[in-house]
C-alpha cells in the first residue's frame, strides 16, 4: 500500500478495537476488502440485571445494538410478542436469531429510526449503561432499561503495533475512543503518530486532540467506516488529515475525497 505521512511510515494497517463477538465480524468485513486488519478487544461486554416492564404496557421495542438481544437475558421471552424496530440491518438480525419479528429497520442512527414511529406507540428501549440520549416525538413514549455494560480492557496488547507505526485506529462508539485516548497517554504512546476513523462525529470528539489524523465516517454505519478505512488504506495521499474540531462537527467526506471506485462495501447496519 501507498505510503503517507499521516498514518505513518511503511505499509498501512488497521487496527480494530470492538468488544467481541462485533470484532471478529469487522475484521472478516475488512479483510474481505484486502485491508491488513488485525483486533484487540478493548472491551468487554457484560450483562446487568433488568426488571421487565408489564409486556401488556408495551407496543414495541427499540432496539441500538445487538448486545440487547445478545445479553437481555430471560426477561427477553417476555417480550417475543413485540416487534423490534432495530437500528441497522445486523441488529435486525440478531433480532431475528433470538426469536423477534422485526418491524423497522433503521439506517443513520437510533434517533432517525424513533422518529419513523407513527404515534400512538409505547416502547421500550433495551440499551447498554453507556447510551445516546432520545427524544421520542410527540405521541411516542419510551421506557429505557439497561441490559448490559461495557467494561475497559488495557491496551498493553496493541501497543507494540502502534509504537510501530503505520496503523489507521477504528472505532466503534465513544466509550472506546476515551478509553483508548486514556490507555495512550498511560503507556505514553504519541498520539501524534496515530490516525484514527471513528464510525461517527459523537465518538471522534470522545476520542480528544492531538492525534496524527482524526477521519469520521460518512455516516454512522460499519460499511461507511470501512469504506473509509479502504480510501485512507488504498490511496492515503489523497486524504487530508482533519482536525478534530472538523471531524466532529462535519461528520465524512473522506470517501468523496479519494473517489468511490473499487472497495465499496455493502451498507450493514451498527
Amino acid at each position: 500500500m501507498p505510503r503517507s505521512s499521516a498514518v505513518g511510515a511503511g505499509e498501512v494497517r488497521l487496527l480494530a478495537l470492538r468488544s467481541e463477538p462485533g470484532l471478529a465480524a469487522t475484521l472478516a468485513r475488512a479483510r474481505a476488502l484486502g485491508l491488513d486488519a488485525i483486533g484487540h478487544a478493548l472491551s468487554e461486554i457484560r450483562p446487568v440485571s433488568w426488571v421487565c416492564p408489564d409486556p401488556a404496557s408495551l407496543d414495541a421495542l427499540l432496539i441500538g445494538s445487538a448486545n440487547a438481544l445478545r445479553h437481555g437475558g430471560a426477561q427477553l421471552e417476555r417480550l417475543k410478542d413485540k416487534p423490534v424496530h432495530a437500528v441497522g440491518e445486523a441488529t435486525a438480525e440478531a433480532a431475528r436469531a433470538a426469536g423477534f419479528a422485526v418491524a423497522a429497520v433503521g439506517s443513520g442512527g437510533l434517533q432517525r429510526v424513533l422518529d419513523a414511529i407513527a404515534p400512538p406507540a409505547r416502547l421500550l428501549r433495551i440499551a447498554g449503561e453507556e447510551r445516546v440520549a432520545l427524544v421520542p416525538p410527540q405521541g411516542v413514549s419510551l421506557t429505557e432499561v439497561t441490559a448490559y455494560r461495557s467494561v475497559a480492557l488495557p491496551l498493553d496488547p496493541a501497543a507494540g503495533v502502534l509504537r510501530e507505526g503505520g496503523v489507521v485506529v477504528l472505532l466503534h462508539s465513544a466509550a472506546t475512543a476515551r478509553h483508548f485516548a486514556a490507555e495512550c497517554d498511560r503507556l505514553g504512546l504519541a498520539r501524534a503518530g496515530i490516525t484514527l476513523a471513528a464510525l461517527g462525529p459523537r465518538i471522534a470528539a470522545a476520542a480528544g486532540a492531538g492525534w496524527g489524523a482524526l477521519h469520521t465516517a460518512a455516516q454512522p454505519e460499519e460499511a461507511a467506516l470501512l469504506q473509509l478505512a479502504f480510501d485512507l488504506c488504498a490511496k492515503p495521499r489523497s486524504i487530508r488529515p482533519r482536525s478534530h474540531r472538523t471531524a466532529a462537527a462535519g461528520g465524512g467526506g473522506e470517501a468523496s475525497a479519494c473517489g468511490r471506485g473499487a472497495g465499496r462495501v455493502a451498507r450493514d447496519g451498527a
